[in-house]
């Protein structure tokens, strides 16, 4: 099994690619991407809270702890006194902390459930909840949050089942299979729990809707595909091998979102609207930036070929 350390690290590594490619696509704003990269990393230590007097479960109920107690703090602040308050608060974070976290440890087992795709599932979908209820995100930031939990808890489990490959005697160790596992066959009404908890969460889970329609967007992929290696030199330094400088800046880019749209403006009979006028699902769903149609004047004059003399 690989260590708290490890686990933090490659978590981190594989949070920060995703977190690279969604600031290339310009589908979240920045202070949204921070809390959406930090489920990633939450992901990657997440099957270990099954583990008793471990770091990463000890670390996560006291996370889980101070969460939901200003959650609650946050909530009631109106509507209760000061001193109803510190009571509510202290009380939230003692119960999380060690009371849940005794009751947890007491029906939980190592590499049971939590260590399988479909605790992966439940704590996606989980995560999409908290993040539009708790933290008032919108539906396509919590879902993009969701993606990001699952790659990360997916990585914890994969990196377990690797450690369990003594590489140099060339063998199998006892814990192979116990991580990467769909479900947990050993504990058959765990297993059933965490199928119905996961259904549950799905029924009260955000609309996928607008992630969806965003991941569906030739404007996102094309402008991934644009800004994958540099057009010109690396760094501004080395010059970009022949197949990296295919693309090249022939007119003015017209932006859509921070990606470039790549089009000579002369070969367009319809404009493309600016980057504040840009009908992107994805920036609308995952920013919460308001949609404006592209038939309004300004997109309409927005096109070099539509300005007046």
């Amino acid at each position: 099994m690989a260590n708290f350390t490890t686990h933090i690290a490659v978590g981190t590594i594989v949070s920060g690619a995703l977190a690279t490619l969604t600031l290339a696509a310009d589908v979240v704003a920045p202070q949204n991407l921070v809390a959406v990269t930090m489920a990633g990393v939450l992901g990657s230590v997440l099957p270990d809270i099954d583990l008793k007097d471990s770091r990463p479960s000890r670390a996560m109920f006291a996370g889980l702890a101070i969460f939901f107690s200003f959650a609650v703090l946050f909530n009631a602040a109106t509507e209760l006194s000061i001193a109803e308050l510190w009571i509510l608060w202290l009380g939230t974070l003692l119960t999380v902390r060690y009371g849940l976290h005794s009751i947890f440890h007491r029906i939980s087992v190592h590499r049971g459930i939590w260590h399988s795709i479909l605790a992966a599932v439940f704590s996606s979908v989980a995560t999409a909840i908290v993040f539009q209820h708790l933290l008032g995100k919108p539906a396509g930031v919590a879902w993009l949050a969701a993606v990001f939990m699952f790659v990360g808890y997916l990585t914890h489990l994969t990196l377990d089942e690797i450690y369990s490959v003594d590489v140099m005697d060339t063998r199998l160790k006892s814990s192979f299979g116990t991580a990467l596992k769909l479900f947990d066959r050993r504990h058959f009404y765990a297993s059933v729990s965490m199928a119905v908890a996961t259904l549950a969460a799905i029924v009260i889970s955000p609309s996928t809707r607008t992630f969806v329609e965003g991941l569906e967007s030739k404007n996102l992929w094309s402008g991934l595909e644009r800004r994958l290696v540099p057009t010109d030199k690396w760094f501004g330094l080395v010059d970009a091998p022949y197949f990296a400088s295919r693309y090249h800046k022939t007119s003015p880019a017209v932006m859509t979102g921070s990606i470039g749209s790549g089009e000579k403006a002369q070969d367009r009979a319809v404009s493309i609207p600016s980057a504040s006028d840009a009908v992107n699902p994805v920036n609308e769903g995952l920013s919460g930036a308001p949609e404006v149609p592209s038939n309004t004047p300004a997109a309409a004059n927005a096109t070099p070929g539509n300005a007046s003399p």
